[in-house]
C-alpha cells in the first residue's frame, strides 16, 4: 500500500501507553547517586536508587577508575574476541570468581546482558526452563529466545516446583530451574536451600539470578550473596550477577565452574558481539569487590537502616509486604494511591516510585523504597515524617 504511514504505529501506540496513564517520566539527576541529591533541580531524600552500599562515590573506586582511564583511554577497541579482552577483564573476572567461591566467571555488559545472552544458549529443543512467576524481566526475555519449552512454578512454591519437575523428567532431555535470588518488586528471597536438593534429585540446572542480593546477602556481612546466605557455595550451577546495584558501578556477570565460561564466551552472542568495558569502568569494579573484602560496616549500616526503616514504616501503620531486603514496600492496593503518594512524597521531599499495574497485580500497587547504607537516622527520620504526612492526608494509613 503505497499509501501507508510506516511509522504511525509509534505515536498511536505510545498515546495509548499514556491514556493508561503507563508512560515513564523522567526525572534528571544532577548529580551523585547519594541519600540526599538533586533531581529536577531540587533537593529530595533518594529512596528510589539500587546504590545500596552508596558506592558509587567511593574515593577508593573513583581513584581506580581515574588511574586506569589515564593508562589504557577510554575505550578498548574492539569486541573481547577480537582485540578489546583488557588485562583488566581477566583481573576482573578472576576477582569475582575468587569472591563467589567457584572456579571461573565471565564479564558481560550488563546483567540484562547476562540473563539474555546466556539463557538464550543453556537449553534447546527438547529441553525445558522451568521459571519462577515473578522472575524479573531480563530472565523472561532470555528464555523466550530459545527454542527450549517454557514452564512457570507459582512464586517460591516449592510444592509446586516438584510438580512441575515430576512432569518434566518424563518429556524432557535436559532441566534448567530458574530463580531470582532476591525478588524486586517484593524484596523478598528464593527459598534456594530447598530448590537445589529437590532439583538434583531431577538432574536438573540451578541457575540463580543474585542481582539484588549481592552486597546485601551473606554470613557476618560478607555481602557475597543469596548462595553463601543459604551455605551452599559451589553447588549452585551458575550465578547471575551485575554490578549496577550494590557494587554501585555498571556491567553483569556468570560465575561457576571453568566449562561454563568456556562455554558461554563461545556461544553467548550478547557477550561475543559487544563492545566492552572501558577500563575506568572495569577498574571500579574490582575496587568495589576489594571494598566490599575491606569494609563490611558498609552492608552493616545497610542491615542497620534497613531494620529501623522497616519497623518505624510498620509502626506507622504501612504494610510492607514479605519483603526480607532493603527493598521495602509501602502497599498501596490501587495504582491510584501508589502514584498520588508518590506524588505527595515529591512535594515533601522524598524521590520514592510508585510500581503499578502491569508491573504488579492490579491490587498490589506499592511504593518501592530502596534503603541505602550511607543514610544518616535523620535521613530516615525525615522520610518517615513524609510518610506519616502523605499516608494520613491519602486516607492509607
Amino acid at each position: 500500500m503505497a499509501n501507508r504511514d510506516p511509522t504511525a504505529f509509534l505515536v498511536e501506540e505510545y498515546e495509548e501507553i499514556c491514556k493508561k496513564d503507563f508512560d515513564w517520566k523522567l526525572r534528571n539527576l544532577e548529580g551523585p547517586s547519594q541519600p540526599r541529591a538533586k533531581v529536577d533541580g531540587k533537593e529530595v531524600l533518594m529512596f528510589c536508587s539500587n546504590n545500596y552500599l552508596g558506592l558509587s562515590k567511593h574515593p577508593k573506586m573513583k581513584e581506580a577508575a581515574i588511574k586506569a582511564t589515564e593508562k589504557y583511554g577510554v575505550g578498548s577497541g574492539s569486541v573481547r574476541p577480537i582485540a578489546g579482552n583488557l588485562d583488566l577483564h581477566i583481573e576482573l573476572e578472576e576477582k569475582v570468581a575468587k569472591f563467589k567461591g567457584v572456579e571461573s566467571a565471565l564479564v558481560y555488559m550488563s546483567g540484562f546482558a547476562t540473563n539474555q545472552g546466556l539463557l538464550a544458549q543453556l537449553a534447546g529443543k527438547g529441553d525445558i526452563i522451568i521459571s519462577d512467576e515473578l522472575n524479573h524481566g531480563s530472565i523472561i526475555d532470555g528464555v523466550r529466545l530459545t527454542k527450549a519449552d517454557k514452564a512457570i512454578y507459582k512464586h517460591n512454591d516449592v510444592g509446586d516446583l516438584e510438580k512441575v519437575l515430576k512432569e518434566a523428567d518424563k518429556k524432557y532431555k535436559k532441566i534448567l530451574v530458574c530463580t531470582d535470588g532476591v525478588f524486586s518488586m517484593d524484596g523478598d528471597i528464593s527459598p534456594l536451600d530447598k530448590i537445589l536438593p529437590l532439583a538434583q534429585e531431577f538432574g536438573a540446572m540451578v541457575y540463580v539470578d543474585d542481582a539484588h542480593g549481592e552486597g546485601v546477602l551473606g554470613r557476618d556481612y560478607s555481602g557475597k550473596g543469596i548462595v553463601e546466605h543459604y551455605g551452599l557455595e559451589g553447588k549452585i550451577h551458575i550465578e547471575m550477577g551485575t554490578f549496577s546495584k550494590a557494587f554501585g558501578v555498571v556491567g553483569g556477570y556468570a560465575s561457576g565452574v571453568k566449562s561454563l565460561r568456556n562455554y558461554a564466551l563461545n556461544k553467548s552472542r550478547s557477550w561475543l558481539l559487544s563492545g566492552t568495558h572501558n577500563a575506568g569502568t572495569t577498574a571500579a569494579c574490582i575496587a568495589a569487590i576489594e571494598v566490599l573484602e575491606t569494609e563490611p560496616h558498609h552492608v552493616k549500616n545497610l542491615w542497620d537502616n534497613t531494620k529501623y526503616f522497616k519497623k518505624e514504616l510498620q509502626s506507622l501503620g504501612f504494610d510492607i509486604g514479605d519483603s526480607y531486603t532493603p527493598i521495602t514496600p509501602a502497599m498501596c492496593g490501587e495504582s491510584s494511591k501508589a502514584k498520588a503518594l508518590s506524588n505527595r512524597l515529591w512535594e515533601l521531599g522524598v524521590f520514592a516510585l510508585p510500581i503499578v499495574f502491569p508491573m504488579v497485580a492490579r491490587d498490589k500497587a506499592r511504593i518501592r523504597n530502596m534503603i541505602m547504607a550511607n543514610m544518616t537516622k535523620d535521613d530516615l527520620n525525615d522520610a518517615l515524617a513524609a510518610y506519616e504526612k502523605a499516608g494520613k492526608e491519602l486516607k492509607i494509613i
